[in-house]
């Protein structure tokens, strides 16, 4: 089940990136537009503190953010891992979002499992897990 979601969700991703019409392929979209954006729903079974908490998944690349800073890295996705790194982040310190933004870089530093069904991802390492929704287009 979980390899079928994986496999789904890759198919997803690739035609995010390379979309066809008419027989001919057009070129890869605008790598600084992401290929799908997701809002966090948990953070360590956790309600995020902030409404702004999403993750965007460009061709090769991450970013997320938690409401404060802004963190990401190189992306790899490989038999229901995200391989991320080295997740990189802006330093400000912002009132009561830092143990969320912490657990979402370790996470990502992590090489996490993930799955992806019915419109909404699950991302779990040993020490932290998320659940994020799919947002609209």
């Amino acid at each position: 089940m979980i390899r079928q979601a994986f496999l789904a969700a890759l198919s997803l991703l690739a035609a995010c990136a390379t979309p066809q019409h008419g027989g001919r392929t057009e070129p890869a979209a605008d790598p600084n537009r992401p290929l799908t954006t997701w809002t966090f729903v948990s953070i360590d079974r956790q309600k995020p503190v902030s409404n702004n908490a999403e993750l965007r998944i460009f061709e090769k690349r991450i970013a997320a953010n938690v409401g404060c800073n802004g963190l990401g890295g190189d992306l790899e996705l490989n038999n229901g891992q995200m391989k991320i790194g080295p997740v990189i982040s802006t330093q400000m310190y912002c009132e009561g979002l830092m143990e969320q933004e912490r657990a979402v870089a370790e996470l990502l530093g992590a090489s996490p499992a993930f799955f992806i069904e019915n419109g909404r991802m699950g991302i779990r390492s040993d020490t932290h897990v998320a659940e994020l929704v799919r947002k609209s287009d």
